[in-house]
């Protein structure tokens, strides 16, 4: 049972991805509620192209990335304010030309060294002390701003026309979100990959939302699945050799399954509405 733990590359492998887990919990809530699922999806590929050209650029890998990933955020947003173009077709315009052109420069520049395989389904073996301290680093930033700006980002989750009336700026709540939201996708490209990240943000807060009718109840059980997931999947990795991002989504599906079938039995296949935030 604690065979792997003696090993330091798998003690930094899991620390990361429960971090990581926690963390895409978290602010999947907020994507799931909004009906949002397509933007981490969408993002986790542009950002490849950003990290692909930070890196041939010898740029700072996360903030070349995370500046790219913000600026998609920001770009699709802007196209999306156009009524005849919907948010699908805006990102799918703007992420696959990203990810198209992350893979142009890989086969223009041989000098490309960086691990094809490893950005595009992770890999625990690579995770080093500068990945968990800048996952630290974006966990406790994205805490912090939740928690701060939690009534905001409560009412701009469910009907920011009344967040408006009120005096929130949704503006710059969703702005805000998509900063913590890139940054979030480029330091968990190591342990899930681009094609992964997406499933870690959105079935942890499903899970949640077939168990509690609560919002903040909501917030806590995401996380705390996300982590679960994290590390469940890459303790389970190490036994049946495979792949560390595909056996933590491959874990987090079987427990929606198994809470699909729960809610199922007490008789809650629909869930119902989330509390009213003005309960909350």
């Amino acid at each position: 049972m604690i065979e792997p733990f003696q090993y330091d590359f798998f003690i930094k492998g899991v620390v990361a991805a429960t971090l990581v887990g926690a963390l895409c919990g978290l602010i999947g809530v907020y994507i799931v509620l909004k009906k949002m699922a397509y933007i981490g999806h969408g993002l986790s590929h542009a950002i490849f192209g950003g990290a692909v050209v930070s890196y041939i650029m010898s740029f700072n890998f996360f903030l070349g990335a995370s500046i790219w990933g913000f600026l998609s955020a920001l770009l699709i947003t802007l196209t999306t304010r156009k009524r005849k173009i919907g948010a699908d077709s805006a990102i799918g315009i703007v992420t696959t030309a990203s990810f198209a052109l992350g893979i142009a420069l890989i086969s223009r520049y041989k000098t490309f060294t960086r691990s094809f395989d490893a950005a595009l389904f992770g890999n625990i073996l690579g995770v080093t002390n500068t990945d968990i301290v800048a996952i630290l680093i974006v966990a406790c930033t994205a805490g912090l701003v939740i928690f701060v700006g939690y009534k905001h980002f409560l009412f701009s989750t469910f009907d920011p026309d009344i967040a408006r009336f009120y005096g929130v700026q949704t503006g710059w709540v969703d702005t805000a979100f998509s900063i913590i939201l890139a940054a979030t996708i480029v330091v968990s490209m190591q342990i899930m990959g681009v094609t992964l990240i997406a499933a870690a943000v959105v079935i942890p807060p499903s899970i949640a939302r077939l168990l509690t009718d609560r919002f903040k109840a909501m917030w806590f059980i995401s996380t705390a699945l996300g982590g679960l997931c994290g590390f469940g999947g890459v303790y389970l990795s190490y036994y049946i050799d495979v792949s560390s991002g595909a056996t933590v989504v491959l874990f987090s599906a079987t427990l929606f399954v198994l809470s699909l079938l729960y809610s199922g039995l007490r008789g809650l296949r629909t869930p119902r509405r989330i509390t009213d935030p003005g309960s909350e």
